[in-house]
């Protein structure tokens, strides 16, 4: 399972989040995505855990918690819907 972290401060680090879910279990992987366009963090974030327990947990005990500042929305992730890409601009003319 996936952890999604929504409303997440613009200055949170992977770092930062580690430490925060290692509260609740060991940490396999941390995920912040970037604006391709600006680099800049886009706000959310993915952890994975190595145990559902765990996840679970911090779920639970992180939902709505404040911090840096704003008020943390996490829950399970949601498989990512749609295709596989593309989006490029379809010109059959030519």
């Amino acid at each position: 399972m996936t952890i999604y972290i929504g409303n997440l401060s613009y200055k949170a680090t992977e770092e930062d989040l580690k430490s925060v879910f290692e509260d609740y279990g060991a940490v396999k992987r941390v995920v912040l995505p970037t604006d391709r366009e600006t680099g800049r963090m886009r706000g959310f974030a993915f952890v994975e855990m190595t145990e559902d327990a765990s996840e679970d947990k911090a779920i639970e005990n992180l939902d709505g918690a404040d911090w840096m500042g704003r008020t943390l929305k996490v829950n399970k992730a949601r498989p990512k819907e749609g295709g596989e890409g593309g989006g490029g601009i379809r010109n059959d003319k030519y």
